[in-house]
């Protein structure tokens, strides 16, 4: 009877002793099971025919349109979107699709970090289509860049003649409606030669002729007979946009760090920011070295090769997140769209961009003035020089330079009388178009789906604007 508790005290004690044991082997084999799931989540190694691979890294070959062929060192390996796990090292991937132009890039596979190709495939034979059909003139892309403001004076009847605005969204019914007339024509303005000028809310536009110098809104059709001249008031209103263009300049180029805001002030010219405002273009106008680790460096940063020693004439774009600063064209390679001007008397009139925040660099105060001399101004000795500073500084469509793609991944310009677009790390130089133009003009539908153009496919007929599909 003494031994009966002594042996139920060990029964009970053997079976609490296994739970616990049970219990710590569980939590053992759950946490071992989560850290190696962990690890090879990460490509810190994976299991292949030929063993354990440890430290892979991981390749997201993903591509717009999918279902792309994906080559890596010319070996076809498998179709877009997949995630391939490989070693640490660089390759040379190719994505091919029917139809489409090829896509490649060196790319540096790094250990346990995810690289994406982030392949944009463009048509190999894009459609054209018209976007107008009476003829146009004065053609003025709205800073906001959905809209876009052009002169006729050949409609088939007296009425139609004037300033038309066309609406530049991805709504198919706006496409097919066509653009909207806001103004009559009136003779006597000779409205084909006026000088054009959009406010910076692309609300607004400012028409100067020499006879009458007008702004009106374009919500509506209005009769510019009926319009007051703005001769006297024109300069405060300009100097009023001017403020507004140099505030929000402040605000997106603040974000940036001071040593690139330094060259960007004072030693490049043609400056834009990105869509996104997360990247800028600029060509260098004095030699300079950016320094490195201007910020702290990103996991799966780009792996292409930088330009950090700027060359005067040089075109960069410089990516704030990753701190790389990339050359992706020379001043040379690209026509001349303003050489007429140039070679004219009135050749000292510069044709380029200018910021007009000069007060954002590390040796400049970053406190907001009310002098005149606290910015730059983009108002000129006369109405011409005025409204191309103003033209200049919303978008780089008339200079001899890049400009952005909506998606600010890619770059857009025309060489050797082919339209063109490249990432805006400099790879993938790829002609879009190599049919007639006219002036080199070249513009980005809002959404990366179209581009305009402007041409005539016949000797006796206007110059219109046609849409180039690249979807």
């Amino acid at each position: 009877m003494p031994n009966k508790p002594k042996g139920f005290l060990n029964r009970l004690l053997d079976i609490l002793g296994s739970r616990v044991v049970y219990t710590l082997l569980s939590i053992i084999i759950v946490a071992m099971g989560s850290y190696f799931a962990i690890q090879y989540a990460r490509g810190s190694w994976r299991v292949t025919k030929n063993g354990f691979v440890a430290n892979t890294g991981l390749l997201n070959a993903n591509s717009f349109p999918p279902g792309a062929s994906v080559f890596i060192d010319d070996r076809l390996i498998t179709a877009t979107d997949d995630t391939i796990y490989i070693e640490p090292e660089t390759y040379h991937i190719r994505i091919v699709k029917d139809g489409y132009s090829p896509w490649s890039k060196q790319l540096q596979i790094q250990s346990e970090l995810v690289t994406q190709t982030n392949a944009v495939l463009f048509p190999a034979a894009p459609s054209i289509s018209p976007l107008t059909f009476t003829g146009i003139d004065n053609v003025h892309p709205s800073p906001d860049g959905q809209k876009i403001l052009f002169f006729t004076d050949q409609a088939s009847t007296l009425t139609k003649n004037g300033f038309y605005v066309l609406d530049l969204n991805s709504n198919f019914l706006s496409l097919q409606s066509g653009p909207k007339q806001i103004t009559d024509n009136v003779v006597d303005l000779e409205l084909g030669h006026a000088e054009i000028i959009w406010s910076p809310d692309s609300t607004e536009v400012m028409v100067l002729t020499k006879n009458k110098e007008m702004m009106f809104s374009i919500d509506k059709k209005i009769n510019l007979a009926d319009q007051k001249d703005i001769r006297f008031q024109k300069k405060d209103i300009l100097a009023a946009w001017e403020e507004e263009i140099y505030l929000r300049e402040r605000q997106f180029l603040a974000k940036f760090p001071p040593e690139i805001l330094e060259i960007a002030t004072t030693s490049a010219k043609n400056v834009y920011i990105s869509p996104d405002k997360k990247r800028l273009l600029y060509t260098a106008t004095a030699a300079a070295t950016l320094a490195e680790g201007i910020v702290p460096p990103v996991p799966a940063a780009s792996t292409q090769e930088e330009a950090r020693t700027l060359e005067p004439g040089a075109i960069y774009v410089y990516d704030r997140e990753e701190d790389k600063n990339f050359k992706v064209a020379t001043v040379a390679a690209l026509p001349d769209l303003l050489s007429d001007l140039e070679n004219s008397s009135e050749a000292s009139f510069s044709t380029e961009k200018s910021l007009l925040a000069n007060d954002l660099s590390s040796s400049l105060p970053k406190t907001l003035e009310t002098s005149p001399a606290a910015f730059l101004r983009l108002q000129k000795d006369n109405n011409r020089h005025t409204a191309q500073a103003f033209t200049n500084y919303y978008t780089a469509v008339r200079l001899n330079t890049i400009q952005w793609f909506p998606d600010s991944r890619h770059l857009l310009f025309v060489e050797d009388g082919k339209i063109k677009i490249m990432e805006y790390d400099g790879t993938n130089n790829t002609t879009i178009y190599s049919g007639p133009f006219a002036d080199d003009f070249v513009y980005p539908w809002p959404d990366g789906s179209k581009l305009i153009t402007k041409t005539s496919f016949s000797p006796d007929s206007p110059n219109n604007l046609y849409v180039i599909d690249l979807k």
